[in-house]
């Protein structure tokens, strides 16, 4: 199963600033869109379907986010999301935004999800499933705060290599 998800998303018009230049607000519905797309495909969990099935959910409970170059309209980006870490109830994904080549970096992002009964209002633990699932896919990074990760990936990106 794959761990890296990688998808191919153009910049539209709509979504730029005057600048031409991706809002910064907008980065974030490119990447959570993108990351619904990426599970149902490549993990088999429609999150829409899954919470009409059990009335589990998950929410964002925090997000962190570098822009380090901008995504221009009509471009054709890459990309990637991957689990870095989770909990009973929570979990981590680090996603990131390149050129079509991963040759430049657009921006980094950091974001917490919430496993969340919605008729209880409050948080769930996952299903065994789930927690499969997630020992299957997860890939662990060295830093733990997402500046320090930040810094970690412009410094190899700047040295040639690739984290």
């Amino acid at each position: 199963m794959e761990k890296v998800l990688k998808t191919k998303k153009k910049i539209r018009f709509q979504d730029c600033d005057p600048f031409n230049h991706l809002n910064n607000a907008k980065y974030l519905e490119y990447f959570i869109n993108t990351r619904e797309d990426q599970i149902a495909e490549h993990y088999d969990l429609d999150i829409f379907k899954y919470m009409k099935e059990t009335g589990l959910s998950w929410v964002v409970a925090s997000s962190q986010i570098s822009y380090i170059r901008p995504a221009s309209t009509m471009e054709t980006t890459l990309i990637e999301s991957r689990l870095i870490d989770y909990r009973d109830n929570a979990l981590l994904v680090e996603m990131k935004m390149w050129n079509e080549n991963e040759t430049e970096l657009k921006a980094i992002l950091w974001i917490r999800f919430i496993h969340y009964n919605i008729a209880a209002k409050k948080s769930a633990n996952h299903s065994d499933d789930l927690m499969q699932l997630f020992q299957s896919v997860v890939t662990p990074v060295d830093q733990m705060t997402f500046e320090n990760r930040c810094l970690e990936v412009v410094q190899s990106l700047k040295s040639g290599t690739v984290v």
